[in-house]
């Protein structure tokens, strides 16, 4: 079992960091190149909620295709989801998920 506390440390100590969110009193927000994922205690340490996402200020925008093209999306903003935004987002959660859940 992962303690939670030793993961939230590895995790800044690997350059990410760490939000606490209002509107998500349970959860820790973290952040790296404008990604941002959502962390809760699981049985087994932590895990993301949901999906990870671009960081819009207060809100997460989940990418969404709308008009034949990818964007991130919160509430009626929109930030276009482009190569490198995908590619970004793609090696932070690669990066989170291997160190909530690294291999022996």
């Amino acid at each position: 079992m992962s303690d939670p506390a030793e993961q939230l440390q590895q995790i800044y100590v690997a350059g990410f960091e760490l939000k606490v969110f209002d509107r998500f009193p349970k959860c820790v927000g973290v952040v790296r190149d404008h990604c941002i994922a959502l962390l809760v205690p699981a049985t087994d340490g932590l895990q993301m909620l949901g999906t990870p996402g671009w960081e819009m200020g207060e809100a997460i925008g989940v990418l969404v295709e709308t008009g034949g093209r990818r964007v991130f999306q919160a509430k009626q903003e929109t930030v276009e989801a482009t190569p490198d935004r995908l590619e970004a987002l793609r090696k932070f959660r690669e990066e989170l998920q291997a160190l909530l859940h690294p291999q022996p």
